[in-house]
């Protein structure tokens, strides 16, 4: 029962945030023709439809925090028609770790869950905010920002529309220590030894299975 509750909370929590997205400024070049195709591709209804959601209904309980998303990527029909969404689970005590989209802002809505949010400005001002179920955060574009699962026994999964087919992720832990950035730059940027450098890229490769 419990299931079918949270099913239908999802379900219309993702037709709300349809609903709103579709309000979404846009920040993609607009288009000559009512939409774009790649070459050698006849459009029907198929190439319209992505199914790539299809399993996270019901919601089971994540393990980690993840992202399914329909972008241009996923779903080429976006292409030119300034819009994406993604689905992002959070494992209990999980992070989205801070990070930027270069090309569009995110409005995200908080299906289920509690989410620690905040974006930081270029005054490096910090804007934060507790989310519940129902709420809705704007992150501006281009700014740094984080959500965080606060809450050691329970999950959350919310919703993020994008004014852009592609907005890009830049993710600052990955950017600045999972790159050929000389250890001895970083250092010296950080105010820290090249040691503390070496400790935090080995931190960051992942694990093996």
């Amino acid at each position: 029962m419990a299931s079918l509750v949270l099913k239908h909370r999802f379900f219309v929590a993702f037709v709300l945030a349809l609903s709103v997205f579709q309000m979404a400024s846009a920040s993609d070049p607009d288009i000559l023709t009512d939409f774009l195709v790649p070459q050698n591709v006849t459009p029907d209804g198929n190439f319209f439809t992505f199914t790539g959601m299809r399993s996270l209904i019901p919601v089971d309980t994540p393990t980690a925090f993840n992202v399914t998303k329909a972008s241009a990527a996923e779903f080429p029909a976006l292409i030119g028609q300034s819009v994406s969404m993604a689905v992002l689970e959070f494992s209990a005590g999980s992070v989205n770790p801070p990070h930027t989209h270069p090309r569009a802002s995110e409005l995200l809505f908080l299906a289920y869950g509690s989410l620690e949010v905040g974006f930081v400005d270029t005054t490096n001002k910090l804007f934060t905010q507790t989310l519940q179920a129902g709420d809705m955060f704007i992150f501006p574009k281009g700014l740094v920002h984080f959500q965080y699962n606060a809450n050691a026994s329970d999950y959350a999964v919310a919703l993020s529309g994008f004014g852009s087919a592609s907005a890009g992720t830049v993710s600052l832990p990955t950017t600045v220590f999972s790159t050929s950035i000389n250890s001895k730059i970083l250092a010296k940027s950080f105010k820290t030894t090249v040691s503390t450098i070496h400790t935090l890229k080995r931190g960051l490769i992942p694990s093996k299975a």
